[in-house]
């Protein structure tokens, strides 16, 4: 052996071991971290299943003894308390999300067209811009929002809710339309106008079939901002519009409230958001190989 050959080999030797104990480690901390997110979820699921009233979330058990379904019976056909309008009330959830997604999709859309796609002299800075309502806590603007809403003739009615929630998702949606579609080259827009396409027919044949990743990021962001809302749910619509979340508070002002419902309520609550997150998933898999393939 070569004493250059014999210099090399620890080194080498060396490096698929650091490797190994890199991964090793990466993997331990993804899993104490997947645990640590999945705690407070598997609680729920805890209390949901036990008959009890979620009396064993303060016994220490890791498992009902008798794990029961009942509570999500109760739920289902509306018997607990609180909980006897819970279908009207997971229906304007659904709709103040579903339109809080559609209306972010279109509005970001639109504008990241208009200021990059369009080359407006000022569009940058008027997205950029946007950006500003982030620096302001978003519960300081409640009562500015309740005062505008009501100038408006639209206190108490869900569509507040829904600007209000629009209003905070737009200029994080127009960032993330912004910075995909550089990925897009503007040669194709030319193209398209020199055959004769319309803006319009650029927006809706080019621009956003190739958006498509993106907008599903958006769309994903949008609805699970307008889920997991409860301020601007509570102070600017009606008890006749209150939502699930809303109703999840009266947990906390009674003394001797139904957790094994509530939190089957909980549940049931969380699942439109997880099966968005399936169903698009493969457009924003598609849109991080398209990103790292431009890296």
């Amino acid at each position: 052996m070569s004493p250059m050959a014999g210099a090399l080999g620890p080194g080498r030797r060396r490096r698929p071991l650091r490797r190994a104990l890199g991964e090793a480690g990466t993997a331990a901390l993804g899993l104490v971290l997947l645990v640590w997110s999945l705690l407070p979820v598997y609680n729920i699921l805890l209390i949901a299943l036990d008959p009890e009233e979620g009396e064993i979330e303060f016994d220490g058990n890791i498992w009902p003894p008798a794990p029961s379904l009942a509570s999500f019976r109760a739920v289902l056909t509306q018997q607990a308390r609180y909980l006897e309008d819970f279908w009207r009330q997971f229906g304007n959830s659904l709709y103040i999300g579903l339109a809080t997604m559609v209306l972010t999709v279109l509005v970001a859309s639109l504008a990241s067209f208009a200021a990059d796609r369009m080359r407006l002299s000022r569009g940058p800075l008027l997205t950029n811009a946007a950006l500003l309502t982030y620096t302001v806590p978003a519960s300081f603007l409640v009562v500015p929002f309740y005062r505008i809403m009501a100038r408006y003739g639209l206190a108490n009615h869900a569509f507040a809710v829904i600007a209000a929630n629009l209003t905070f998702a737009s200029p994080f949606a127009i960032l993330i339309l912004k910075h995909y579609a550089r990925l897009i080259p503007l040669e194709l827009d030319e193209a398209a106008r020199l055959d004769g396409a319309s803006v319009v027919q650029v927006y809706r044949r080019i621009y956003l079939p190739l958006m498509r990743p993106a907008l599903a990021v958006v769309a994903i962001f949008a609805l699970i901002l307008a889920w997991n809302d409860y301020v601007y749910q509570f102070v600017l619509a009606a008890a006749g519009n209150w939502t699930v979340s809303v109703t999840q508070a009266q947990l906390f002002v009674d003394v001797d409230a139904a957790w094994n419902a509530m939190m089957a309520a909980a549940i049931l609550y969380a699942l439109p958001p997880v099966v968005l997150c399936f169903a698009l998933g493969r457009y924003v898999a598609a849109g991080l190989r398209v990103g790292a393939a431009d890296l």
